[in-house]
C-alpha cells in the first residue's frame, strides 16, 4: 500500500491546493493557508509558474524542435500536463516524467495519456539522486540520448538546498545529455518581498520541508555555461508572454518567480 503521507502537509498537495485542485488533505490545506496568510500572492505564483511551463513547452516543440522532455519534480497531474501541451504542437513528442512522492505516483494514470504518435512514461526518482534519475531513464527507453532533450525543473529547484549541492545536481544531469539540448527551470525568489518569502521559508522549514529561495545572480548560476534564449532570466510572467496564457498585470513581488530557457551547445 502506497503511504501518501496525510498526517502530514506535502509541498505538491500543497501546491495542488494553490491552484485550485481537489487532490490534497485538511494538513495540506492547514498549511497551505498559513502560507497564504503570509503572502497571498502565493496562489498568483502557482499559476504564473504553470503558464511559464506551458509557454516554455510550446516554445521549445514549436520554435525548437524538440522531441523530447525529462520532466523531474513533476507533481500532481494537472491538466494540460507537460505532454499534452508537447504533443498538442507535434504529437510524436515523448516525455519522461519523475518523481519520488507517492502522491504523484498515486495519480500517475494521469501522466499516461500520450497520442498515439508519441510516448509518455513515469519513473519514480529523486532529483537529488541525479545519476540514479538518468540511470532509471535510460533503462525504461523512452527517451533516446543520442537526440536532444528538454531537461525541465519547474517550481523544484527551491526545494533542494545548497547542502544538497544544487548546482552540482543541475550539472550532473545537463552532463549526460546531448549537444542540442536544454534547460527549462522556473524558481521562487526573495528577491522582491523578502519578509514573507522568509516567512515561507520558515513556514516550509518547520511542517519538514526545506526551502531556499535564491536571488537572480543565484538563479542565473544555474545556466552557467548554456545559451539563454530571450529574454534571458526574467521574472516569470514576463518570459514570452502571450496573450491569455497566464496572469501578466501583476508586479514583480506578486510573482516571485524567476524563469528562463536556455540550450547546451556542447
Amino acid at each position: 500500500m502506497i503511504d501518501l503521507g496525510q498526517d502530514r502537509p506535502h509541498s505538491a498537495r500543497m501546491y495542488d491546493y494553490y491552484l485550485g485542485g481537489k487532490t490534497n488533505y485538511a494538513v495540506d490545506r492547514e498549511a497551505a493557508e498559513a502560507v497564504i496568510e503570509q503572502f497571498p500572492a502565493i496562489l498568483t505564483v502557482a499559476r504564473i509558474n504553470r503558464a511559464f511551463m506551458h509557454r516554455s513547452a510550446r516554445f521549445l516543440a514549436a520554435e525548437r524542435g524538440i522531441r523530447q522532455f525529462l520532466d523531474i519534480g513533476t507533481g500532481i497531474p494537472t491538466e494540460p500536463n507537460l505532454h499534452e501541451v508537447a504533443q498538442s504542437v507535434e504529437p510524436r513528442c515523448k516525455v519522461a516524467y519523475v518523481d519520488t512522492d507517492p502522491i504523484v505516483l498515486a495519480y500517475a494514470d494521469s501522466l499516461l495519456t500520450s497520442s498515439p504518435e508519441g510516448e509518455t512514461t513515469y519513473l519514480e526518482g529523486n532529483v537529488t539522486e541525479p545519476e540514479d534519475v538518468i540511470a532509471a531513464v535510460k533503462e525504461d527507453g523512452c527517451l533516446s540520448f543520442e537526440e536532444p532533450i528538454a531537461l525541465t525543473l519547474h517550481a523544484l529547484l527551491h526545494f533542494v538546498t545548497d547542502e544538497q549541492d544544487a548546482y552540482g545536481i543541475v550539472e550532473r544531469l545537463l552532463a549526460e545529455l546531448p549537444s542540442g539540448s536544454y534547460l527549462s527551470l522556473s524558481h521562487c525568489t526573495g528577491d522582491f518581498a523578502p519578509r514573507p518569502w522568509q516567512a515561507i521559508v520558515d513556514l516550509y522549514t518547520e511542517k519538514g520541508t526545506p526551502v531556499q529561495v535564491r536571488s537572480h545572480e543565484e538563479v542565473l548560476r544555474f545556466f552557467s555555461g548554456l545559451d539563454l534564449v530571450e529574454p534571458g532570466l526574467a521574472v516569470a510572467h514576463r518570459w514570452q508572454p502571450r496573450p491569455a496564457s497566464g496572469p501578466s498585470l501583476v508586479n514583480d513581488a506578486d510573482a516571485s518567480l524567476y524563469a528562463a530557457v536556455a540550450m547546451k551547445r556542447s
